[in-house]
Parts: C-alpha cells; structure tokens; sequence
C-alpha cells in the first residue's frame, strides 16, 4: 500500500477528527437544538457502512459527523468538490477530515471505484442518495448510484433522517438560530438479505434503491417524505424509528 493510500483508506478517529466533531457538536449547539435518536446501539463499530441519509440542508452533513464519529468510534468518509480542497489554510483540514476530491467533470465509474475501495478497506462513507439538496426539505428522487455500490460491496446500510434541518438552515440561506433539529438514526440492514432471489442487475438496482430510500423515509415526518411518502406507498403520516428501540434522546 502507497503512503498515498494508507491516507485515504485510513479508518482511526485520531486527535484532529475527534476535535473536529466536538467542534462541529459546540457550535451547532450554540446555533439549534439537537435530538439524536434511534437505533444508536445497533450503529457497527467495525466493518464496511454505507451511512445513507436524506439530503435537506448544508447542515446535514455537519449534524451526521459530529454525532456519528463518537458513535462509530472511527473516522467518516466524505466525498467533496476538489474546489475545498485547494482553497488556502482550509484544504489541508478538509483533506485530513477524510473529504475526498471529486472534480465536477468527473465520470461517475472514478467516484464509484474510490468509494469502492474505502469500503473493501472496512471503512465507514457517507452518500447522499439524491445527489443534492432538496428545495423544500422533502426528498427527492434518488440516483442509484448508493444501490450499486451496496449490491457492489455488500456493505451494510445504516439509513438515517435528518429531520427539520431546512428550516435551520434553508438552501441558500444564512442559519436560522433557535429551534431544534434531529438525527434519526435507523437499523443497519443487508440488502441481499432483503431483495427477492432472482433479479436481474437493472431490476436489482431499482427495487435496492426505492428500499433504501423507503427506510430513510421512514424516520422522517411525512412533510420531508416527498416523493416517497404515502403517495407512492411509502409510511404512512409522520414516522419515528424503529418503536423496539428504547434508546433514549442524546443532545
């Protein structure tokens, strides 16, 4: 392994990425409240994760690191414009927080090797399966690119809803301070556990993607559901996780 590799395959929650998630934890707690619930104990510590989550607001990804990394107990990968990591003083903290360059013009078969590789090393990445931020906070239609990578590794899924962060922060938006948002976190899953024998690759890749988005509607009040709530069979009115999980609320 090239010194090159062991950087972006390394999975320790050293010094620098835990003080970055207390750091992200303080200031948004200065900003918002924040409930986190669910199935934190079933969170796997070691191993390949795909962490797939809805995608409302730039918050999202600062409310899922700052409090997954202690639940995890390991370092996140993250996928980021190269633009972040160029930028002076800033790019090498973002480089040292596991944020790997994407180019804009880059084909998407190069993201999906390296996300391939990150998780074939038992590491833990982040996707956010629509792609982009919703307008409105409601999800959207997603890319199948989080299936493929899932059927591709047979990596566990950990869905997770991140709830009311639009209104925190809404798109193109400065943060809104006071209210509450919430990290809902679900049971992990296998999709080859749960798929029906049989499917070919194209009808294997539809039927992975609308249950992974099914699970993250799941946790989410029915006006972030969109385009997977009761209208096209997804849970009925507004969900909370999993009703067998007694774990209480972290703020």
């Amino acid at each position: 392994m090239t010194e090159a590799d062991a950087r972006t395959l390394r999975s320790d929650a050293n010094w620098f990425i835990r003080t970055t998630a207390f750091v992200a934890r303080t200031v948004t707690r200065c900003l918002t409240r924040v409930q986190v619930t669910g199935a934190l104990d079933a969170i796997p510590r070691e191993g390949p994760l795909i962490i797939a989550s809805n995608h409302a607001s730039n918050a999202d990804g600062v409310v899922v690191g700052a409090w997954l990394t202690p639940r995890l107990g390991r370092r996140i990968h993250w996928l980021g414009k190269r633009e972040m990591t160029e930028w002076p003083i800033v790019g090498p903290f973002v480089l040292a927080g596991s944020v790997h360059p994407v180019d804009r013009g880059n084909v998407e078969i190069d993201v999906f090797r390296l996300l391939l590789r990150i998780l074939e090393a038992d590491n833990v990445v982040v996707v956010f399966p629509e792609g982009t931020r919703s307008p409105d906070g409601a999800m959207q239609a997603a890319k199948d690119g989080v299936a493929m990578l899932a059927l591709k590794s047979g990596a566990p899924i950990l869905p997770v809803g991140v709830v009311d962060t639009d209104r925190f922060w809404p798109k193109g938006k400065i943060p809104r301070i006071g209210g509450r948002v919430e990290l809902r976190v679900g049971e992990p899953f296998l999709l080859a556990d749960l798929l029906p024998a049989g499917l070919n690759r194209r009808a294997a890749k539809t039927a992975a993607t609308e249950l992974i988005m099914g699970r993250i509607a799941a946790l989410l009040p029915s006006r972030q559901q969109g385009v997977f709530g009761p209208a096209r069979g997804g849970p009925e009115g507004p969900a909370s996780p999993d009703p067998g999980v007694s774990t209480p609320p972290v703020r």
